[in-house]
């Protein structure tokens, strides 16, 4: 039976578009098909693109995001050190989320993961030796992993190497979002949003 999608070439240009985030088989082949259908327009441009992303990307040697350079601009910002602020965050996406956020002047610390016995990830694997080095040119440390208890079991083992450095480490609160209705939150996030609970 002859192969219905096309030649070699399109076939592997759908494994591959397969493989990213949030797309599967058939997602593939709409993409390829309109990507085939837009050569002009959108599919050299992609290319060429790519061609100069792989040529160009880099990760930051400071803090592991990825830019063009590293440093990274977020890195070279000399008024990013003023505030002594340094997040930490499990992947570069986080990192990206905060900064969409607009949160402010602070500076960043991609961990490249969580710790997880059972999928063979220890301390060796992320890059908590480099941010116990960087800790002491800072005065607070925020712990910006997420409500697993993977990115819990990292926030504990982080807190744990850190204690007597005379740094300040805190953790993003966990608890009722902004616009939410408490009769759709679970149990978990409305008992530890009455734990966390500010003054009024």
């Amino acid at each position: 039976m002859a192969n219905a999608t096309g030649g070699p070439e399109i076939e592997q240009l759908i494994q591959l578009l397969s493989r990213l985030p949030g797309l599967g088989p058939r997602s593939g082949r709409r993409a390829v098909l309109h990507l085939i259908k837009k050569k002009e327009q959108l599919m050299i441009p992609l290319a060429a693109a790519l061609d100069r992303a792989v040529a160009a990307v880099k990760v930051c040697d400071a803090c592991g995001n990825i830019d063009t350079v590293s440093p990274c601009t977020i890195c070279a910002d000399p008024r990013r050190a003023e505030t002594g602020l340094l997040i930490v965050v499990e992947d570069v996406a986080d990192l990206w989320a905060l900064e969409r956020a607009g949160i402010g002047q602070v500076r960043y610390h991609v961990l490249g993961g969580v710790l997880s016995p059972l999928d063979g990830v220890g301390p060796d694997d992320l890059s908590i030796d480099k941010l116990l080095k960087r800790a002491p040119d800072y005065s607070e440390i925020v712990l910006a992993v997420n409500a697993t208890v993977e990115g819990q079991t990292t926030a504990h083992y982080i807190t744990d190497r850190l204690a007597g450095s005379g740094v300040t480490i805190t953790r993003l609160a966990h608890g009722v979002p902004v616009g939410g209705e408490l009769d759709y939150l679970d149990e978990g996030t409305l008992s530890q949003a009455l734990k966390a609970r500010t003054k009024f």
